[in-house]
């Protein structure tokens, strides 16, 4: 009966509360100028017995005004009845009414300061109401510590559904029904409550709440791992930005004034970009952040209406194509200044080397994968080939036909580096290939096939193992070759260290696997191929 009585009451004040909204002199009805000064006006709307923004504002006969509780205390250990402010006195204690109008004031107040949030509070305490611990479903109201007691000890009460409390009740109750929201309709993708469930959503699959919050949390972070990534490969394409630029301005320094109108129109292409890029960096981590909130929320309601949007990031530009454009945009320029070309490729190339270097990892030759005619260096950096063949297990993992052996890291992302030294040697093969390629029998180095790699034969003849075969002109005879890989660009590049030159690239491959560095130092020969492939440390200077 006393809940029954109150809901009633609450219905009635909601009433009210409603038909003074639509009223002519609505708060939300203020004209622009008396709006504008309501900031101001606040300052004003202090109670001065308590010091803090009125609750539950009532006014004297003498038109001051106080928190109700406030002046009733104050009252109440008093004799008479005067205004705590002015301090006139009156004869009969005032029957005090609420201030509506500074109320909606003050309500409007507290939704609009970004300061501090409206606190939500207990129902059912009559005098100075605290603060709500809990808000019911089932009873349709919020709870003080005190209070709540009951929900916590009575049997039939502890099945009510509890949850954080909240200002907007009416969102998570069923408005036709009057019940909670407290399943969801996965045909409709709609919140209902048990009665939709049995008339409107009858044939529907309805699920609890929970349990689809639950779903939704689960994609919620798997989107945030998504922007996660998205962030990480927007600070590399910075990253590549600043290089190219820094790759540029190597050889520019070397051009003429008729380039310097050309120079500057690329930097500030670059600077847009990297202003975009951050932009996006920046909208992204916000999503990441309230991605993580929701994903431990309890406001299972909230987070499905929400997490359609919050799942999909907004359209983004496609930053490989613009990094490819600029990419390109350093290809045409190299290619016009072909009266320096021998001078700026030299630089360009030892500038882009020492990039490279940066991203060197340790590699060691995995023993599990050589050919049993493979010699391996106990360190696992040497290897070359000897004339008897090994009793060795014929694994999975060995070749058995072709004269190789694999690194032990595979890399699945991000890039990497190593340097082989090749001196001495008439024939070899080096690259890298993919984790699921065939390793026995008769192999085909294609890039189709999951090889990306170069080789020399006859003393002089190099080669790219791309679709049709490369055939390559160097200047020099290679004595240590640096192989790079950038997983996401999908590029292999093949550099000649001491001469900083470039060999051969591979790009624009699509790279799914895990990735091992691969070695062939091809048949002994009689002693003519006898040298070993090294790999060596990687000296790098900045």
């Amino acid at each position: 009966m006393i809940l029954t009585g109150f809901k009633r009451e609450r219905r009635m004040a909601e009433s009210s509360l409603t038909a003074r909204k639509t009223s002519r002199w609505s708060i939300n009805s203020l004209p622009p100028l008396m709006s504008s000064s309501i900031s101001s006006l606040f300052e004003e709307i202090q109670c001065s017995i308590c010091l803090d923004v009125f609750t539950d504002p009532v006014t004297t006969p003498c038109g001051h005004n106080f928190c109700k509780i406030c002046l009733n205390k104050c009252w109440d250990n008093s004799q008479t009845c005067s205004c705590p402010y002015c301090k006139e006195t009156f004869k009969q204690r005032p029957d005090l009414k609420i201030n509506t109008t500074l109320r909606e004031l003050i309500d409007h107040y507290k939704k609009k300061s970004p300061e501090k949030k409206p606190e939500v509070l207990c129902d059912f305490c009559e005098e100075r109401k605290l603060k709500a611990l809990k808000l019911c479903l089932v009873c349709q109201s919020s709870y003080c510590e005190t209070h709540l007691e009951p929900h916590l000890r009575v049997a039939g009460l502890k099945k009510h559904k509890l949850m954080d409390p909240v200002s907007n009740l009416e969102d998570y109750i069923c408005q036709k029904h009057e019940r909670p929201l407290d399943l969801f309709c996965r045909d409709d993708q709609t919140c209902v409550c048990s009665v939709c469930s049995v008339k409107d959503h009858k044939n529907h699959t309805t699920v609890p709440i929970e349990e689809e919050s639950q779903e939704k949390k689960t994609e919620l972070m798997k989107t945030q791992k998504d922007v996660q990534l998205m962030i990480q490969n927007r600070i590399k394409k910075i990253q590549d930005i600043k290089h190219s630029a820094e790759v540029r301005k190597g050889f520019y320094t070397e051009l003429l004034e008729m380039m310097e109108e050309q120079q500057k129109a690329a930097e500030k292409q670059e600077q847009v970009l990297i202003e975009e890029l951050e932009q996006e960096i920046t909208e992204l981590k916000m999503r990441n952040t309230e991605l993580e909130q929701l994903s431990h929320t309890e406001d299972h309601l909230h987070l499905l209406q929400i997490h359609s949007f919050l799942r999909s990031p907004r359209n983004t530009r496609n930053w490989p194509e613009i990094s490819m454009k600029t990419h390109e945009s350093l290809e045409t320029l190299r290619r016009a200044l072909t009266e320096l070309k021998d001078t700026i490729d030299e630089k360009l190339t030892l500038t882009e080397l020492k990039w490279m270097q940066q991203y060197a990892v340790d590699v060691t030759l995995d023993p599990d994968t050589a050919h049993p005619e493979l010699l391996l260096s106990d360190d696992g950096k040497q290897v070359r080939h000897g004339d008897i063949r090994q009793k060795l297990p014929d694994t999975p993992e060995r070749f058995d036909t072709g004269h190789c052996v694999l690194g032990k890291e595979g890399f699945s992302s991000g890039r990497f580096y190593f340097e082989v030294q090749v001196k001495g040697k008439t024939k070899w093969t080096l690259g890298v290939a993919r984790e699921s390629i065939n390793r026995k029998g008769e192999i085909t180095l294609r890039p189709s096939n999951g090889y990306w790699t170069v080789w020399l034969r006859n003393g002089d003849e190099y080669k790219a193992f791309a679709s049709p075969l490369v055939s390559l002109s160097l200047k020099v005879k290679p004595q240590r070759v640096g192989v790079f890989v950038d997983y996401e660009e999908g590029l292999v590049s093949f550099y000649d260290v001491e001469s900083c030159s470039h060999i051969y690239s591979f790009t624009a491959q699509s790279f799914t696997e895990n990735l091992y560095p691969y070695f062939n130092p091809c048949l002994n020969d009689g002693g003519e191929n006898s040298s070993p492939l090294i790999i060596t440390p990687v000296i790098y200077n900045k």
